[in-house]
C-alpha cells in the first residue's frame, strides 16, 4: 500500500534551509563587478522639482552615475502601468524616478549607482534638489473636498474613479420599510506590510545576447516581466528574465511593480555592471506599498421578524499618490462583492469612491479587501443584534445562507460554490462553551471586570476566477494558473509551478499532492517556482490562489502522467490500457497484480523507448494550464474574548478560537500555521498598527518604534478546528487559507473589544483600539452623565 501524504501533518521541508540561514535571498547575491544603487527621496509629500544638481555627488569617489526622472524620460523609459482597469478611470502616469513633481514623501527623485552601497547612500546626501513644497492632503475624504489641494492634473478634484455595485433603488425601498436601521461610521485603518525581508532587487545586463536577468523580492515574476517588458523598457519579452528565490513574505506587498526594480535594470544596461538594490526597513515603511485606508458609513435595515433585509455602504478608498498593480480591485470586486457575507440579505448596494492624495500607494495586503468587507458585515450584525435585543449568535443563525441553498447567488455578483455556516459555527461555540462564557462575563461585570466577547462568521473569495469573467470586471491579467511535471528516468520528479512561494510551504504541500496523484515517495518530488527562465507562464500567488488553481493545474498534469504511464504500462505487460489500473505504487494489469511494472520501470522504459508502443511520443512529462470555472469560498467562525482595564483602556486578549473551512486539508501543519499567523496580522490591525500621517503628508509611524506589531506577549495560544465542505468545482475540492485569520480576526477582536465596553455605552470606536483611544472614550462616557447633573 503507497503511503499516502494528503491530510499529513509534516514538516516542511524548505524550513532546515529557513532556519539554518541556509536560504537564498536577494540581497544574498554577489555577481562579479557588482555595484550600488541608493534612492534619492522626496522629503515633500507634496513639492515641485525646480532643479537638481548631482554634481558634488558624482564628485565622491567612486560614484558612477546620478540618474534624474529626466534622464529616464529621455531614454524611453514609460510609465509604470497598472494591471487592473475601471471605465473612466484615471491613469496620471507614474514614472520610477519622478521627473517633475515629488507626491508622497519618499518618492524618488533621483538614484546614485557607487561602487559600494555605503558609498551610494553617502552620494545621495549630497544630490541637491531644488523642491518648491506644495499643500498636501492625505485623508481620502478631504482629498474630495472642493479646493482640496490637487494631486495630480489628469484627475480633477482628486477622483481616480467611482464604482457601485447592487441595486440601489431596490436598497432604498427596503430601508424605507424597514423594521428597524441601524448606522455605522467606520475607520479602517491604513497598515504598514512588515515582510522579514525587505525588498531588493539585482539587475545583470547581458552585452552579447541583450539580455537582462533580475532577482527581485516577487510574488509574481512572470507579471514582473510582462509589465517591465512590454510596458516600461519596450523590449521583446524573452529578452527579460526574472527570478524571485527565496523571499521572505509577501503579504500582498511585493505583487506591485515597484520603480526600484526599474531603475537598477536601466542602470545595470547603462553602466554594463550588475547593480543591486536593497530597502532599509525605513524605506519599506515610505515605499512599500500600504493597506486597507477605508471611510465608510454602512447601514443596515431588517424587518419585523429580524431578517436582514439590506444592506447601503458607501466608502471612501484612499489609493495613495498613484495607481499600483492590483489597487483598483482591492476597494472595488474584492471589497463590495463580499458585502453579502454569510447571509441571506436581500439587496445590497456599495458605492465607491477612490481619491489621490499624498501618501503611499495602496495595493493588496493580506485578504485585500475581503477584511475590510468583513469588518463592515460584522460590526453591523454586531450592532444590530443588540439593536434588536438578540444574542448576536442567533441573530446570524436566523440570517445564515442555509447548506441547501448552494449555489448561491447573492446580491453583490458571486455565486457561493458551498457552504455550511452553522456547522462552523456550532463547532466553535461548543468549543468557547458560549452560554458558560456568557454566564461569566455578567458575573465578572458585577465585580467591575469588563469580559468582551467576539463571534464572527467569515467568507472570502479567493483563487480568482474565471479569466473571462476577472477580464470582464477590468482585469489586465488571466487568471490561470500552468503546471509542467517532468518525470526523469530515474522515476525523480521536477514539478514546475507559475505560482510562487514566498512562505507558505508550497515546496512540501505541492509535493504532497504529487506524490499520492503518482504513487511514489514524497521525498522524489521536487517544487520550482519563481524562475521565467524555467517554468512555464504563470500568474503567481496572491490571493489564496496557489492551492486551488495553482495545485489543480499540478494535479491535472500529473494525471496526464499517469495516464501515458498506464499506456507505457500495457504495452510492456501486453494488455489494453483499459485494462491497467494504478494501485499501491504500481502499474498492474486488473485482476492479475503479479503482472505489474514500477514507476520507475515506466519513467525508464519512457526515456530509453526501447521497447516502446508506436503511436507515444518518448519521454514522460505533461503541461496543463487550468482556469477555474469560479472562485472558491472559504469560510468559518472565529472567536475572540478580551479584557478591558477600565482604568487603563488596556485589552488584553484572553481566548482566541478558530473554525475554518478550507475543504480537504492537505497539510494541517501547515493550514494551521498560515491561520495562526493571520489571526496575529489581524490583530495587530485590532489593536495595534495604524499608519499615522500628519496634515503635511509626514508619514509619523514611519518605524518599529513608532508602529507596533503584535509580539507574543499580545497573542495567546490559538486554538482551533476544522470543518470540510469540499469545493465541488476543482479536482481536489481545495480552497485557500492563507488569508482566512487575517479576514476575521480583525472583526472578531473588534466586536469583542466593543461587547466589553457596551456597559459604557460605547457602540463604536475606530481601530486601532490603543489604550488611550479606550481610555478617553470610558472618560468621556463617564462625565457625561455628570455634566447633564
Amino acid at each position: 500500500m503507497a503511503e499516502k501524504f494528503f491530510g499529513k501533518a509534516m514538516k516542511r521541508v524548505e524550513d532546515p534551509r529557513f532556519i539554518t540561514g541556509s536560504g537564498n535571498y536577494t540581497d544574498d547575491m554577489q555577481l562579479p563587478g557588482m555595484v550600488h544603487a541608493a534612492m534619492v527621496r522626496s522629503p515633500y509629500a507634496h513639492a515641485r522639482i525646480k532643479g537638481i544638481d548631482g554634481s558634488k555627488a558624482l564628485a565622491m569617489p567612486g560614484v558612477l552615475s546620478v540618474i534624474t526622472g529626466k534622464e529616464l524620460l529621455e531614454a524611453g523609459i514609460k510609465s509604470i502601468p497598472t494591471g487592473w482597469l475601471h471605465p473612466g478611470i484615471k491613469l496620471p502616469p507614474h514614472y520610477a524616478i519622478t521627473p517633475d513633481k515629488a507626491r508622497h514623501a519618499g518618492e524618488i527623485v533621483a538614484a546614485v549607482i557607487a561602487e559600494t552601497r555605503q558609498i551610494a547612500e553617502d552620494a545621495a546626501g549630497l544630490v541637491e534638489v531644488d523642491y518648491e513644497p506644495l499643500e498636501a492632503v492625505v485623508l481620502g475624504s478631504k482629498a474630495l473636498e472642493p479646493g482640496a489641494p490637487q494631486v495630480h492634473d489628469e484627475a480633477p478634484g482628486n477622483l481616480c474613479f467611482e464604482w457601485s455595485i447592487g441595486d440601489k433603488e431596490g436598497v432604498e425601498a427596503l430601508f424605507a420599510q424597514a423594521h428597524k436601521t441601524v448606522k455605522l461610521h467606520l475607520r479602517n485603518n491604513r497598515l504598514v506590510p512588515s515582510a522579514m525581508e525587505p525588498r531588493a532587487s539585482l539587475a545583470q545586463y547581458h552585452r552579447a545576447q541583450d539580455e537582462y536577468t533580475l532577482w527581485t523580492t516577487s510574488q509574481n515574476p512572470h507579471i514582473h516581466r510582462l509589465l517591465i517588458a512590454a510596458f516600461i523598457l519596450g523590449i521583446p519579452e524573452h529578452k527579460l528574465r526574472v527570478i524571485a528565490p527565496d523571499v521572505g513574505g509577501g503579504f500582498g506587498s511585493k505583487i506591485y511593480q515597484y520603480p526600484e526594480e526599474v531603475i537598477v535594470l536601466y542602470a545595470a544596461k547603462k553602466l554594463g555592471r550588475p547593480v543591486k538594490w536593497s530597502a532599509r526597513r525605513s524605506e519599506s515603511f515610505l515605499t512599500d506599498s500600504h493597506g486597507r485606508d477605508h471611510e465608510t458609513v454602512a447601514e443596515m435595515a431588517v424587518d419585523s421578524e429580524g431578517r436582514v433585509t439590506a444592506l447601503r455602504v458607501d466608502t471612501i478608498a484612499n489609493m495613495g499618490a498613484y495607481l499600483t498593480t492590483f489597487a483598483p480591485a482591492v476597494p472595488t470586486y474584492l471589497y463590495g462583492c463580499l458585502l453579502a457575507g454569510n447571509y441571506k440579505t436581500q439587496k445590497i448596494y456599495c458605492h465607491v469612491k477612490a481619491p489621490f492624495t499624498n501618501t503611499v500607494p495602496v495595493d493588496a495586503y493580506r485578504g485585500a479587501g475581503r477584511p475590510e468587507a468583513t469588518f463592515v458585515v460584522e460590526r453591523l450584525m454586531d450592532v444590530m443584534a443588540h439593536e434588536l435585543g438578540m444574542d448576536p449568535v442567533e441573530f446570524r443563525r436566523k440570517n445564515f445562507i442555509q447548506p441547501s441553498e448552494f449555489p448561491y447567488q447573492t446580491p453583490v455578483a458571486l455565486v457561493y460554490d458551498s457552504g455550511n455556516y452553522e456547522a462552523a459555527m456550532n463547532k466553535a461555540l461548543e468549543m468557547v462553551d458560549y452560554q458558560s462564557l456568557r454566564r461569566q462575563q455578567e458575573e465578572l461585570r458585577k465585580q467591575g471586570r469588563y469580559i468582551g466577547i467576539g463571534v464572527i462568521s467569515f467568507i472570502e473569495a479567493c483563487g480568482l476566477a474565471p479569466s473571462a469573467l476577472v477580464g470582464s470586471l477590468g482585469a489586465q491579467a488571466g487568471q490561470w494558473e500552468s503546471a509542467l511535471i517532468r518525470v526523469m528516468p530515474t522515476g525523480k520528479v521536477e514539478v514546475f509551478t507559475g505560482t510562487h512561494s514566498h512562505g507558505q510551504g508550497h515546496e512540501t504541500a505541492f509535493a504532497q499532492v504529487v506524490a499520492d496523484e503518482l504513487q511514489i515517495p514524497v521525498e522524489d518530488v521536487t517544487i520550482v517556482h519563481g524562475d521565467t527562465g524555467r517554468m512555464p507562464y504563470g500568474w503567481g500567488s496572491y490571493g489564496s490562489r496557489s492551492a486551488p488553481t495553482g495545485l489543480s493545474a499540478i494535479v491535472l498534469a500529473a494525471r496526464k502522467i499517469t495516464d501515458k504511464a498506464k499506456k507505457i504500462a500495457a504495452h510492456l505487460l501486453e494488455a489494453a490500457p483499459e485494462d491497467i489500473e494504478h494501485v499501491d505504487g504500481q502499474f498492474r494489469v486488473r485482476g492479475v497484480p503479479e503482472r505489474s511494472k514500477s514507476f520507475f520501470d515506466i519513467a525508464l522504459q519512457a526515456h530509453l523507448a526501447h521497447n516502446y508502443p508506436a503511436d507515444l511520443e518518448p519521454g514522460l512529462e505533461a503541461t496543463h494550464f487550468y482556469d477555474p470555472k469560479n472562485f472558491v469560498y472559504p469560510f468559518g467562525t472565529h472567536v475572540a474574548v478580551v479584557e478591558v482595564d477600565p482604568d487603563t483602556g488596556k485589552v488584553k486578549l484572553l481566548r482566541y478560537l478558530s473554525v475554518d473551512d478550507c475543504g480537504p486539508v492537505i497539510n494541517p501543519l501547515i493550514a494551521e500555521g498560515q491561520i495562526h499567523g493571520g489571526i496575529a496580522q489581524g490583530l495587530g490591525q485590532a489593536l495595534l498598527e495604524d499608519a499615522v500621517y500628519d496634515d503635511g503628508g509626514n508619514l509619523l509611524s514611519a518605524n518599529f518604534l513608532e508602529y507596533a506589531l503584535p509580539r507574543a506577549e499580545d497573542l495567546v495560544q490559538i486554538e482551533h478546528d476544522h470543518t470540510v465542505t469540499p469545493c465541488p468545482h476543482n479536482p481536489l475540492g481545495i480552497k485557500g487559507i492563507g488569508e482566512a485569520g487575517t479576514i476575521a480576526s480583525t472583526a472578531a477582536i473588534a466586536n469583542a473589544v466593543l461587547d466589553a465596553l457596551r456597559p459604557f455605552g460605547i457602540v463604536h470606536l475606530d481601530m486601532p483600539y490603543t489604550p488611550e483611544k479606550i481610555w478617553r472614550a470610558i472618560q468621556s462616557n463617564r462625565q457625561m452623565p455628570q455634566a447633564a447633573d
